[in-house]
């Protein structure tokens, strides 16, 4: 008859079993750490409504057109804490204010909306909340958008290059020098 030379120990004191168990184990917590870090730290639309802005595109479609038709453009010159503005362009008419957002490409709670004042003939100056830095999409409107005359200027800036920008509406989206 056989002996046992070696005693067997029971499987929870084996290596092995733990081994196996711990892998699918390390899985499952570090897949519940990730889905914790993906719901607290969601990153930020800065567009939540997209459908409601794909409605707006005529809208937005037609303010081009109607600069393009106007032939406007703007040179613009950012310092400390103002913006200066001179608007170019056929017919015209005297504008005692006009709107320029600066929409910040990752981060929406960096927009700054400055209302400029007329200074002069087509000359607009406004205040900036903050010097803003690095790049920009900058669109400049009319303040009274209920006119039958309603359009917008667009186009990227940089601040690193450059404290001046033209913003043409015959080359929208044009580098700024």
């Amino acid at each position: 008859m056989p002996t046992k030379t070696g005693a067997t120990s029971k499987w929870y004191q084996q290596f092995w079993p733990w081994f196996l168990i711990a892998l699918p184990s390390a899985v499952v917590i570090a897949s519940i750490i990730t889905i914790i870090i993906a719901i607290t730290h969601g990153d930020n639309l800065v567009r939540d409504d997209y459908y409601k802005d794909g409605l707006a595109i005529n809208r937005y479609l037609k303010q081009d057109e109607t600069a393009r038709q106007m032939q406007l453009s703007a040179a613009g010159k950012l310092s400390q804490d103002y913006i200066e503005i001179t608007l170019r362009g056929v017919s015209l008419p005297p504008y005692p204010h006009l709107v320029l957002h600066w929409q910040h490409p990752t981060n929406e709670t960096l927009d700054i909306k400055s209302v400029l004042l007329r200074d002069g003939d087509n000359h607009y100056r406004g205040q900036l909340s903050h010097n803003p830095e690095g790049r920009w999409y900058i669109t400049l409107t009319p303040f009274d958008t209920s006119d039958d005359i309603n359009w917008r200027l667009k186009t990227e800036f940089n601040t690193d290059l450059s404290q001046h920008f033209i913003i043409d509406s015959q080359h929208p989206y044009s580098e700024t020098p």
